[in-house]
């Protein structure tokens, strides 16, 4: 038996650049987003210098990104699956305040004078579930909030909230972490339980809440559809491939202490660069959305994101290094535009929270684990070689994904039209 919740009165087909924003509860969502993503990064800058300051080791910052994503793998079954059974805006509630939580926890951690970085790993790790359980029920009620005309441009604003947020957050993070770790992780949990409250003030969308009994087959559809779904396969896993190569996040700490010399400002940054590119393009694409050869643009602009890593790889300049990070982060944004666009559009409400769980795990392992490899080979071959060999290899994912996935080459619109 499916159910469904009362869906929101809606304004009678809104248009334009900020069309999205004429619905109140996709208001509410952004602002929450927002502030999430804010937070985030707060923690995630202030987390990745007080660990490294401690250690001196950069194993130990790739640890941080697996901390994060192991839930969302060994979960996976889990969390599309209840996103797609309960109401996904109060899976989004709840889960900002664990977040929210494990902030709490770590402010603790540091005014009690911590001196090693092992008791910050299982906060981590609990701060991964809460976004594990997060992602998949945020990503499935997108749709539920704006009418299918108006997605594209939701997609490009949502995106621009977590661009934005980078943007601001990292500098945030460097300069709060500055005045002391304890103002970071304070403002970061203020930020949190605000998000929570925006979440909840989604009124109820229109979702299908399915009731019928779990059983293994429900929950592996979602892995099913995307196999058999070959564009929204090779979108995701080209996505996985490219920024588990190109990933150099986790080691911007060593860039900003050892090689550009740089402090916590620097830090700040040069996390914010990638972010200053994207939120630029994610602008761009308000007004300007993709309307054809969108396969075709998403490989092409993979390949620039691998060829401006390796840039900033090889820079021992601080200009030249920003610039590239900006253009690495622009040529992200049109792949992230494309490849969420086509993912929401082309599944079934019913599925998007199994859907999107095995997504968030692909990018998870793109971005958290992409960490881990980073970490532990710049460990092994050294910083600068292990961000260069990143930077080609995701060059090399974008041309062997053309080969492997021709539908994806072939794929022209955004509007789920195959």
């Amino acid at each position: 038996m499916v159910e469904t919740e009362t869906p929101e009165t809606a304004p009678a087909e809104p248009v334009g650049r900020y069309a999205a924003f004429a619905y109140r509860s996709y208001l509410f969502y952004w602002l929450s987003r927002f502030s999430t993503t804010f937070a985030t990064l707060i923690i995630s800058v202030a987390v990745g210098w007080q660990i490294y300051d401690i250690s001196r080791e950069p194993f130990y910052l790739g640890l941080v990104g697996l901390c994060q994503f192991l839930p969302a793998l060994l979960l996976v079954l889990v969390t599309g699956t209840v996103a797609d059974r309960f109401g996904r805006r109060r899976i989004i509630a709840i889960t900002i305040l664990i977040e929210a939580a494990c902030a709490g926890l770590i402010l603790w951690l540091t005014y009690d004078g911590m001196e090693t970085v092992f008791p910050i790993f299982p906060v981590l790790v609990l701060f991964g579930t809460a976004r594990a359980f997060n992602g998949p029920a945020s990503s499935a009620l997108l749709p539920n909030l704006v009418p299918p005309h108006v997605f594209a441009n939701a997609i490009a604003w949502n995106s621009s909230a977590w661009q934005t947020a980078t943007i601001v957050g990292p500098v945030a993070g460097g300069l709060l972490y500055g005045i002391s770790a304890e103002v970071a992780y304070g403002v970061a949990l203020l930020l949190l339980l605000a998000a929570s409250v925006c979440a909840m003030l989604i009124e109820k969308p229109a979702q299908h809440t399915e009731r019928e009994t779990v059983t293994l087959e429900s929950l592996l559809a979602g892995f099913r559809y995307i196999y058999h779904e070959k564009i929204v396969f090779g979108a995701i896993s080209l996505d996985l491939f490219a920024v588990l190569m190109g990933g150099a996040v986790a080691l911007l700490p060593v860039y900003a202490r050892d090689i550009l010399e740089l402090g916590p400002w620097g830090l700040g940054l040069l996390r914010a660069a990638p972010g200053m590119g994207a939120i630029l393009m994610a602008l761009w694409l308000t007004g300007r959305p993709i309307k054809d050869h969108a396969g075709l643009m998403m490989l092409v602009f993979v390949g620039l994101f691998g060829f401006f890593t390796a840039v900033f790889g090889a820079s021992t300049v601080v200009w030249l290094s920003v610039a590239a990070l900006a253009l690495a982060g622009a040529a992200d944004m049109i792949s992230v535009y494309i490849r969420e666009t086509l993912i929401q559009l082309w599944t079934p409400d019913r599925l998007r929270g199994r859907v999107n769980a095995v997504n968030m795990v692909f990018i998870g392992a793109s971005n958290e684990l992409g960490e881990f490899r980073a970490g532990t080979m710049a460990a092994a071959i050294g910083t600068v070689p292990a961000v260069l060999f990143g930077g080609f290899g995701a060059m090399a994912i974008a041309f062997g994904w053309a080969v492997l996935f021709p539908q994806l080459l072939r794929a022209r619109h955004l509007d789920g039209r195959h």
